[in-house]
């Protein structure tokens, strides 16, 4: 198949950027979206021009390291589905593909497609973690866990932090990275010690990162490659209005 590219190119994140645009022909249906960039990037050396740099690891869908906006879509017009995992068969011949990085102010464009995620990282560093005293690891059966609640946790655990759900939201909000992650340790007994603490500091942390508010239009739900639930922002907001009501 023969595929149009408009994709977006910025030499770094104090430069102006532009969208160019390139022809790929015999693009394997059976290829995955990164390895059709590799493709691309190939053909670019051969011509001795610079290569389009874009962020990958894993391309399992585990690791949360792709991700771009795809024709106006966080990681492509699949539901629930990472850049990574996305494949051209998707796709029709003659196509035109609009490629861009994901936009959010916490998000800055380093080079072409890849963006500064660290804001995610600060907002775990704030408080998603549970203290441990150092020494020898308790017994695994001492403190019993409920199925239900094992389960619950487990689902909020999932997020990747690939930061799709931001750059879907309309407002650029992390909410539903940020309530996974507080809601994750918030159900275990392991972290009931610290939730009051733990929300405070990484909602703070996150309003600091100049990530925009919630409106519930729930963008993030449907482009979420891990298909985490917005229940998870309900108990956030509760956890948080517990933990100022405590703090007063």
């Amino acid at each position: 198949m023969k595929i149009h590219l408009k994709i977006w190119r910025q030499e770094n994140a104090g430069a102006d950027g532009r969208l160019m645009d390139y022809e790929l022909g015999e693009v394997d249906e059976n290829m995955s979206f990164l390895e059709m960039l590799d493709s691309l990037n190939e053909q670019l050396i051969a011509r001795s021009e610079r290569v389009i740099e874009f962020d990958h690891d894993c391309r399992e869908g585990i690791c949360g390291q792709c991700g771009v906006m795809i024709n106006g879509r966080a990681h492509g017009p699949l539901d629930h589905t990472t850049t990574c995992q996305l494949h051209m068969r998707t796709f029709r011949d003659g196509d035109t593909i609009l490629i861009e990085p994901f936009r959010a102010a916490a998000f800055p464009v380093l080079r072409d497609l890849k963006i500064d995620r660290s804001a995610f990282d600060r907002i775990i560093q704030a408080g998603g973690f549970i203290s441990a005293n150092t020494g020898q690891a308790p017994e695994a059966n001492s403190i019993p866990i409920g199925h239900e609640m094992a389960e619950s946790a487990f689902d909020s655990a999932a997020c990747i932090g690939c930061g799709a759900c931001a750059a879907s939201c309309k407002n650029a909000s992390a909410v539903l990275f940020t309530s996974a992650k507080i809601s994750h340790l918030a159900q275990l007994p392991q972290g009931k010690v610290e939730r009051e603490l733990r929300v405070r500091k990484m909602v703070a942390q996150m309003d600091a990162e100049a990530f925009g508010g919630c409106s519930d239009t729930r963008a993030c739900e449907v482009e979420c490659p891990q298909q985490i639930s917005v229940a998870n922002i309900a108990r956030m907001n509760r956890e948080y209005l517990t933990a100022s009501w405590f703090s007063v």
